[in-house]
């Protein structure tokens, strides 16, 4: 079976259990951390089925990532000698995680609100900010705010487009994830100079 059958497979029998905030928890969880797919594939098709239940949709999706970030963090804080090796090695290259590495020393608010809305991988990210000690509050504000602005946004055009939600987002994705990139560069950039 294919990835998008399973996913589809996932969803449906999602729409209907009793247990489905639970299981978004979850998968938004396992997403942040070890599975780099992305969760729109589920959600969106899930909000679609489930409107009542649209904004718990999204606020689990948030608290999972949330504490997805918290692992990540540790990791990064507490193992990075053990495991920060692998997770190097299975998310990007020694390179780029040295230039995330620098960039979070640097500028880390700014850098994990944009890695948290730009559909890259985060772990990265999680894991630069334990390794360099950043701080944990500062952390978890960008974190919450980027992956809020992603899960809701998603709720917003699904609440919006109703059935035509998936289409537009597939047409305007990009644009919005441009959008919102420049928007926070923007406020990244007029930050630096106060």
């Amino acid at each position: 079976m294919g990835i998008s059958k399973k996913l589809k497979h996932t969803t449906s029998k999602m729409v209907d259990s009793k247990h489905m905030l639970k299981g978004i928890t979850l998968a938004s969880f396992l997403e942040s951390t070890i599975v780099p797919i992305p969760l729109e594939a589920v959600l969106i098709p899930l909000m679609q089925a489930r409107r009542e239940k649209l904004w718990s949709i999204a606020l689990m999706a948030t608290l999972g990532c949330v504490v997805g970030a918290l692992f990540g963090y540790a990791l990064g804080y507490y193992l990075f000698d053990i495991v920060g090796d692998w997770i190097i090695q299975t998310f990007a290259s020694p390179e780029q995680f040295e230039s995330v590495k620098s960039k979070m020393e640097s500028q880390g608010f700014w850098f994990v609100m944009t890695l948290g809305v730009a559909p890259i991988p985060f772990q990265i990210a999680m894991l630069a900010a334990g390794a360099t000690q950043y701080s944990l509050l500062l952390f978890l504000l960008a974190t919450v705010i980027a992956r809020s602005l992603r899960y809701f946004g998603l709720a917003l055009a699904v609440y919006y487009g109703g059935d035509r939600a998936e289409s537009l987002i597939r047409r305007y994705k990009a644009k919005a994830i441009v959008a919102l990139t420049l928007l926070i560069v923007l406020l990244w950039f007029i930050s630096d100079q106060f």
